[in-house]
């Protein structure tokens, strides 16, 4: 095994492949690093390897440890995962919340500020991709699993809540409205489960994968450093980033980006298997979802290994089509009218609401604020170094106002009119006619039995399946991308057999959370990996401020 030991700074031409020189003028960070310079390479049987030695050993061991040891006590880790979620959402749900606002505050400063001139890829850079092409990039960034999954049973769940009203017991709020919940009043609770839905899909989560995604870019793009979460911090720990520091903060965005995915692709993985249930009859619980995930991870491998890269673009890039037509469908077929009239009357909703929705302290609401909120911010944080490459690499060439208000807009407003659509058909169909469907289904089949009150059933639910599945696969393709290039030092060019490897790992910590606890389990390790990534995330927010300030404007 031998170790590339390369010294003397590199020309600014030599950025790493895959991360493009500055044009015009822009301020490089004059290292003595040079991308690659502490990998080790070796064949093994003929398997070609170049890897950061300590990030992905110490990754890699890590992870394979956590999944033989929650295989092997099945039974006995459940109830400390359970433990483990409700103890971090209890004690941290203000920190969440208040890191959540944080990053929309800062996001909302930069596009305000002059700092908002300044051009990723330098004064002279142009951008890579058209506004039409550059917008449905970010719109198939904002759609996922998460879509499909939560588009029905969330803003039903929230309804159903609110109508009910507050619930005490002992002194102690036992429900799971939001804020004070809406008693007995249908359109006051509409209104506000719908508001609570586009909190968790809206502003937030955008805000926190903008940050990340401009940290990227500006360090790489404008700084010529490699393409990993560690160059953000640059400004602050100077060379000592290239050592354990910096080792550490890659690992911490390796967990986060690996338990983030895994949440993701259980998650899915019970939506599928419970589709196909209801739609064929296929026998569900564990036995299936572990075999949906097997099978999916062997696809996604094949397409890493066929190296069809363009093939993946293509599939992500059929599924948009495909969740554009069934959004469609719905829109056209479901109440056409409630659902135009609803956009605007939950965009007011989520505006008027926002303040109280975002307020870390004092909430009565104690479930839905931890129990939901708490939750989904730590998992857009756990899924941000993957989402904010994503747009990194998209979005060269834009200035840094330009990328802000598309990136927290775009997709907000495409969750905002799919989660309308999709809850709102299904609150109507409690309101208009008494169907109960949707709210006595299970979560996973919610959007099964909404589509079942609608012509052509059978079609539509199976296009739901096969959403899923594709959203899946691409979402375990690009993340084993994502994590291969910060193990393999930030080089976007690291042999296939890595990638394969963190697809396997993926998929081995899908099945062993889903066999460990189910949706308990994910969520929990979800949130405890998202813990100390959020801690790096706030500090990143002073480097990009520091990294802006040093980049000419215009």
């Amino acid at each position: 095994m031998e170790k590339n030991d390369h010294k003397g700074a590199p020309e600014p031409t030599e950025v790493s492949e895959g991360v493009p020189a500055p044009e015009g003028e822009s301020t490089l960070i004059d290292t003595d690093y040079v991308i690659g310079q502490d990998n080790y390479t070796a064949s093994p049987l003929g398997i070609t390897l170049d890897i950061h030695g300590k990030v992905f050993a110490i990754s890699a061991f890590v992870t394979l440890f956590f999944v033989i040891l929650t295989l092997a006590l099945q039974n006995e880790v459940e109830p400390l995962f359970g433990a483990m979620r409700n103890w971090l959402t209890g004690n941290l749900a203000w920190f969440f919340i208040l890191a959540g606002n944080i990053f929309v505050v800062l996001c909302l400063g930069l596009i305000f500020s002059p700092l908002g001139k300044v051009r990723i890829g330098g004064t002279e850079a142009t951008p890579d991709f058209s506004y039409v092409g550059w917008f449905s990039m970010l719109f198939a960034a904002g759609m996922g699993i998460g879509l499909m999954f939560y588009g029905v049973s969330e803003p039903m769940s929230h309804f159903e809540s609110a109508l009910a009203g507050v619930t005490m017991e002992n002194g102690v709020r036992t429900d799971w409205a939001p804020l004070g919940a809406a008693a007995g009043d249908t359109e006051a609770a509409r209104r506000l489960g719908m508001a609570a839905t586009i909190f968790h899909w809206g502003l937030h989560p955008w805000a926190i994968y903008a940050v990340v995604a401009l940290a990227l870019a500006l360090f790489s793009f404008n700084k010529g450093l490699p393409l990993t979460i560690r160059s953000i911090f640059y400004p602050i720990l100077g060379e000592r980033v290239w050592g354990w520091p910096g080792h550490v903060i890659d690992m911490l965005a390796v967990f986060a980006t690996l338990f983030g995915l895994a949440t993701s692709l259980g998650i899915g993985a019970s939506q599928a298997a419970a589709g196909l249930g209801y739609l064929f009859g296929l026998p569900g619980g564990n036995v299936t979802m572990v075999l949906l995930i097997l099978g999916i991870t062997l696809v996604a491998t094949l397409s890493i290994v066929a190296g069809v890269d363009k093939g993946v673009k293509r599939l992500s890039e059929v599924n948009m089509v495909l969740a554009f037509v069934l959004l469609l469908f719905v829109l056209i077929v479901g109440p056409t009218l409630a659902i135009l009239s609803g956009f605007f009357g939950n965009l007011w909703a989520y505006v008027a609401n926002l303040p109280a929705l975002s307020n870390p302290f004092g909430r009565e609401d104690a479930n839905f604020s931890q129990g939901w909120t708490a939750f989904y911010w730590a998992w857009w944080i756990s899924w941000s170094p993957f989402v904010g490459m994503f747009i990194a690499r998209v979005s060269r060439g834009r200035t840094v106002r330009e990328f802000l208000i598309a990136v927290l807009l775009v997709p907000s407003l495409v969750s905002v009119l799919w989660m309308t659509a999709f809850g709102g058909t299904a609150i109507d169909q409690f309101i208009s006619y008494g169907f109960e469907g949707v709210k006595e289904a299970a979560l996973e089949v919610k959007l099964f039995v909404m589509l079942s009150e609608l012509p052509l059933t059978q079609i539509t639910s199976f296009v739901g399946i096969v959403l899923v599945i594709v959203f899946f696969i691409t979402s375990s393709d690009s993340g084993s991308l994502v994590i291969d290039t910060i193990t393999a030092g930030g080089k976007v060019d690291a042999p296939k057999a890595q990638r394969v490897f963190w697809a396997f790992i993926e998929g081995g910590i899908a099945v062993a959370l889903l066999l460990g606890g189910g949706l308990v389990a994910l969520q929990a390790m979800a949130v405890s990996t998202g813990l100390p990534f959020t801690i790096v995330l706030l500090v990143g927010c002073y480097a990009i401020i520091k990294g802006l300030m040093s980049e000419p404007r215009g």
